[in-house]
């Protein structure tokens, strides 16, 4: 009935659904042990009682299985009950024991089996299914006309939900009486189709019935005659399974299973197939998993009770893949939102979602990132580009495609010197030698008497260091940097102004530190530092002593600003990259040369505006 609900209530499919239920026994065949008249033609007899449970008079003919008109093989059990109503199956005489057995192409939803007898019903029987293709069988029902006797069980009529019953097992009546199993009877009824505990009572590849006591009619004799004694055997009208295709309320009509050839049977027109047209972003023979690009969250069965659809999610890969897959790890990270990770990534694309461009490729902002194109190859200057620290290959900014320079290069892809550097080649630019600007190739100055401009250029410093510390030098890494020709760099001078606008920099760290050297890496810089005083952290853990602090803007600009001179003492507020560790100095820095005043001011501001 659960099923039957759900099939009628969202034919659209638009939530829980099931395909139409129907008897699938229609177009498959039902194998029994024997049937009368198999090997030679056999006379038999059958009775029936009037209302007052007297012996009507026997109806007695010949089965043979050599004759249409005279045979009752097991397929007459299962062509329409309503156009061919008197066609039935008879077992042979000498067969005290018999066993029908109905196999599937595929796993069925199974909700009910009704058998109409022609013959007196069993003494007693048993229902089983097997979920396996007959590898393994478990009982459905037993029935017996005492449960305790036959079985050692209970019996339901007694205790509630007992799985053995006596309804089914009297004599009476001795033609036409039925036998009835639901399969979602108490405890069941009330489990929602779709969950768990419900498909493992009705899911089946097979069904099989075992008779395993014949009974005659003990009806009453009609004269005080002596009666001759009654000829014993099973015989069946009709072998009802009722079920659906097996879709966990994900489809509402089913295809044939490939293969599967359908067996004719007089009057039927409607076969149950099992291969089911998935909706709700689901695939499968039976919608039992996720369509490809619809894994972002764990497949579920529809909800039978509330009709929720529970459909699958689509993974976001930004139209770069045609598959995904569920990855746990994925989904517990995200707060059981998000646990899609995308296959194949195309477009030269990569990550969780193909949501970047590869090393080697840049994003393209005149296009949407889900154009197969939004992905360019980096065009880097071979010569110009540094290598950075990757790996042997150049990378470009993936999301500018801006090229990391060597020193002393300019140009987006590194292809020439920046103004004042000449000599382009593998070891960068050098600067010129000029009060002004050079030849790019040669170096040669283009100084001329009607347009010098002097530059303004600190003394050079004299560093008196303690003998303790490092006296600052260039190593060979460094290569032509513009740190070494500071009055290339024309950086403003910053001022302590307004204490609002320094706190609301919303700085990591302050620092009072000494200038010990600098290195050019390339792609990079690094400046080594002792630090003498910290008077703000945030979440790196900042020690007195020897530190590095790195410059952000070494190679694109060709200097740093602010510039920091090796042996000069510097107040610098920073923000820390928790992530690698680093303390980062970049333009939005506050740097000045370090003032007791200054550096009791900015305490202040600290301790007073800040907090």
């Amino acid at each position: 009935a659960g099923l039957g609900g759900v099939a009628a209530a969202s034919s659209p499919c638009e939530k829980a659904c099931n395909p139409r239920m129907g008897n699938l026994a229609h177009g498959r065949a039902l194998r029994t042990d024997t049937s009368c008249g198999r090997r030679a033609a056999e006379p038999f007899c059958s009775y029936s009682e009037d209302e007052q449970r007297r012996c009507r008079r026997p109806s007695c003919g010949r089965c043979s299985g050599a004759q249409a008109g005279l045979a009752h093989p097991p397929a007459a059990m299962a062509d329409s009950p309503f156009r061919l109503p008197r066609t039935w199956w008879q077992a042979a005489q000498d067969a005290p024991r018999e066993t029908i057995r109905l196999d599937l192409e595929a796993a069925f939803y199974f909700t009910h089996l009704i058998m109409v007898f022609k013959s007196p019903r069993p003494a007693a029987m048993v229902l089983e299914r097997s979920q396996d293709f007959g590898e393994t069988w478990k009982p459905y029902k037993y029935f017996a006309a005492n449960c305790s006797a036959t079985f050692g069980l209970e019996d339901d009529v007694r205790q509630r939900g007992a799985i053995c019953t006596s309804r089914y097992s009297s004599p009476f009546p001795c033609t036409g009486g039925e036998v009835i199993f639901r399969a979602l009877s108490p405890p069941y009824a009330a489990e929602d189709p779709y969950s768990a505990e419900a498909q493992a009572q009705l899911k089946i590849t097979n069904l099989r019935v075992r008779l395993l006591e014949r009974q005659g009619c003990p009806c009453l004799p009609a004269s005080p005659a002596p009666q001759p004694p009654a000829s014993l055997h099973y015989a069946i009208y009709d072998f009802i399974v009722k079920g659906s295709c097996f879709c966990n309320g994900h489809a509402d009509h089913c295809i044939p299973v490939a293969g599967f050839k359908p067996v004719k049977a007089g009057g039927v027109f409607h076969v149950v197939h099992g291969k089911c047209m998935c909706k709700h972003n689901t695939a499968g023979s039976h919608c039992q998993h996720c369509a490809p690009l619809y894994n972002d969250q764990p497949w579920q069965a529809a909800d039978g009770k509330t009709g929720a659809p529970k459909e699958c999610q689509s993974c976001k890969c930004n139209g770069h893949a045609d598959t995904c897959h569920f990855d746990m790890d994925a989904w517990l990270a995200s707060g059981n939102r998000s646990g899609g990770v995308c296959d194949n990534c195309q477009h030269n694309t990569e990550g969780q979602h193909c949501q970047r461009c590869k090393l080697g490729f840049y994003r393209d902002l005149r296009k949407p990132f889900s154009a197969p194109d939004a992905c360019k190859p980096c065009s880097c200057h071979p010569v110009g580009s540094a290598v950075l620290p990757l790996g042997p290959r150049t990378f470009c900014d993936p999301s500018s495609g801006d090229c990391p320079c060597k020193p002393g290069v300019a140009g987006p892809r590194c292809d020439h010197c920046l103004p004042g550097y000449w000599g382009f080649g593998a070891y960068g630019c050098r600067p010129c030698d000029c009060a002004r600007s050079c030849d790019p190739h040669t170096g040669d100055c283009h100084s001329s008497s009607s347009d010098v401009t002097w530059h303004n250029e600190a003394p050079p410093f004299q560093a008196v260091l303690n003998e303790s510390e490092p006296t600052w030098g260039w190593e060979d890494e460094q290569g032509f940097s513009a740190l070494r020709h500071s009055g290339k760099c024309e950086c403003k001078e910053q001022v302590l102004g307004n204490p609002k606008v320094f706190c609301g920099m919303k700085y990591t760290y302050v620092i009072k530190t000494k200038i010990l050297s600098a290195h050019d890496k390339g792609s990079h810089a690094e400046v080594s530092v002792k630090i003498k005083k910290v008077l703000k952290s945030t979440k790196l853990k900042i020690l007195r002593g020897k530190r590095t602090l790195y410059p952000e803007s070494w190679t694109n600009r060709g200097c740093t600003c602010p510039i920091l001179n090796p042996g000069l003492e510097y107040l610098v507020a920073g923000h820390e990259d928790v992530r690698t560790g680093r303390l980062i100095v970049n333009m939005k820095s506050f740097v000045h040369q370090w003032k007791s005043a200054l550096g009791r001011k900015v305490l202040e501001i600290l301790k007073r505006d800040c907090n």
